[in-house]
């Protein structure tokens, strides 16, 4: 999919029928990212509040929803570089297609919120290192996340995604760019490894890009955590003031259409062909 020759948009899925619909959309891969996570499954914001255990049912859930590919948001690998491993092999054995883990110092929080902190290089590479020696697949996709654009500066993001690529992940995921100068300087700096960053809408750092230019300044994977979050917030607030209102429903999917979303007729043939009185 990186070779391609196009952009590879990875929505977030904050559930099963999020993934579903995702795949019904014709995308060709998502994610599932813990700021959506933590604020469609707990209500809580993204400040380390959820860690493996919680992520992991919630991952089982949503990628048993979706045939697509996923790459999951692993935090800092939920601890040192014993946590990474147990995270890598839990995810791997989810079905989970790509793992990404991130540089912060912990507690760490969205990478658009807040100043950051990050670990010592050393301390990372010996976590992406982990990482790889954990995965049972040679094709679980290892990226490395930095937050060194947010902590230090630019600079700082691309020495440390030289170190990451040069420890051996397979992608590296800039995380905090904020212009399109930017996107182009990290491009060039980073070339000749998959490369990763993020659109957030709904208050960013960095304003709306077109896919195909994100992707023509060199970057491969295009995560947007909160597009769908968003718009489905936004549309149940409206639903209910509705319904206070005593208004019927407007707008919304019928029975028909949703049942056969979450995949009805399929149901019904089981029962037709197995079920016998």
């Amino acid at each position: 999919m990186l070779d391609d020759g196009h952009p590879l948009q990875l929505p977030a899925a904050h559930d099963a029928l999020t993934a579903r619909l995702i795949a019904r959309a014709g995308f060709k891969a998502y994610q599932v990212g813990g700021f959506a996570l933590a604020g469609a499954r707990y209500a809580f914001p993204d400040i380390d509040l959820i860690h493996y255990y919680e992520e992991n049912e919630a991952i089982r859930q949503i990628v048993s929803a979706s045939p697509l590919p996923v790459l999951v948001d692993a935090n800092d690998g939920f601890g040192d570089v014993k946590n990474v491993m147990r995270t890598v092999r839990g995810y791997e054995e989810l079905g989970v297609s790509g793992i990404f883990i991130e540089d912060q110092v912990a507690p760490v929080s969205c990478g658009q919120m807040g100043n950051k902190e990050v670990v010592s290089v050393k301390q990372m590479v010996g976590k992406i290192k982990a990482a790889l020696a954990a995965r049972r697949s040679a094709d679980t996709f290892i990226i490395a996340r930095t937050d060194g654009r947010s902590a230090v500066n630019v600079a700082e993001a691309i020495k440390r995604g030289e170190a990451y690529r040069d420890a051996g992940a397979d992608g590296v995921y800039v995380e905090g760019l904020r212009s399109a100068a930017e996107l182009k300087r990290v491009g060039r700096a980073l070339d000749g490894i998959p490369l990763a960053t993020t659109m957030m809408e709904g208050g960013g750092q960095l304003a709306w890009i077109v896919p195909e230019e994100v992707h023509g300044y060199g970057f491969q994977m295009i995560l947007y955590p909160t597009t769908v979050l968003f718009q489905v917030t936004r549309a149940i607030e409206r639903g209910l003031a509705g319904l206070k209102g005593g208004k019927p429903m407007a707008g919304g999917v019928d029975l028909d259409r949703f049942e056969e979303i979450v995949g009805m007729p399929g149901w019904q043939e089981v029962v037709k062909q197995f079920y016998h009185e």
